[in-house]
């Protein structure tokens, strides 16, 4: 089996940007805050790119001429074998790249596969507490639960990110906790408090973590005393 290359060890907190639109990356990444970035088809979609190589392969390299240590892309196909096949040209493009991969039973097969050509993965698309334990099992670098879309089906969102943080504190598992679907800089604050420690988020959620009257209006006092005004 090949030995797959650590996702970056450096400790502590990851956060992503959620996102393929060209101009967001162009504001945020610059800014130093983010470990890397993360896709999928639908946000592929919502940015005008397809889930093919050609659209997908530019946007990894502009991705990654920033300073970001990850890139996350999805592979597509419904049988195990297309999952493998588009999930080993994803990870061709960059050593830095980690392919995600649905937490289907297809999904769990592809993913043995991946691991044992070296590639790191993410599974994804994650909404029950026992998805983090088939996770840890898999191996998978990350596991992405939505959080948002956990709330909306009705459910505590954060009890269900609480007990798959514990799931996987208490097996010793190396498989990280990739919270995904936040909506709300508060609920990213919150669930830090908690022990979570990496989040992906939208640009808008990156907007709202500047989102704040009173530095803004410190930060316009500053200005005008350094003006003399």
């Amino acid at each position: 089996m090949v030995s797959r290359a650590a996702p970056g060890e450096r400790p502590g907190l990851r956060l992503f940007l959620d996102t393929a639109d060209r101009a967001a990356l162009a504001r945020w990444l610059p800014t130093g805050l983010f470990h890397g970035v993360t896709t999928n088809p639908t946000i592929l979609d919502r940015a005008g790119l397809r889930s093919r190589f050609d659209d997908i392969a530019p946007l990894v390299q502009e991705i990654l001429s920033c300073p970001v240590q990850e890139v996350q892309a999805q592979c597509w196909g419904t049988e195990t074998d297309a999952l493998i096949e588009t999930g080993l040209a994803l990870a061709a493009l960059d050593p830095r790249l980690v392919v995600k991969v649905p937490i289907t039973e297809n999904g769990i097969r592809a993913v043995a596969a991946l691991h044992a050509r070296g590639v790191r993965t993410t599974l994804t698309a994650v909404y029950a507490t026992h998805q983090a334990l088939t996770a840890a099992a898999a191996e998978a670098d990350y596991v992405a639960p939505y959080f948002g879309r956990i709330g909306d089906s009705g459910r505590d969102a954060v009890s269900v990110i609480r007990e798959m943080n514990s799931i996987l504190s208490a097996s010793g598992s190396k498989t990280r906790l990739l919270v995904a679907s936040l909506r709300q800089a508060h609920d990213l604050a919150a669930l830090a408090a908690l022990g979570c420690d990496t989040f992906t988020f939208s640009p808008a959620v990156a907007e709202q973590l500047f989102a704040d009257s009173q530095t803004a209006e410190a930060a316009a006092v500053f200005e005008t005393t350094a003006a003399g005004l």
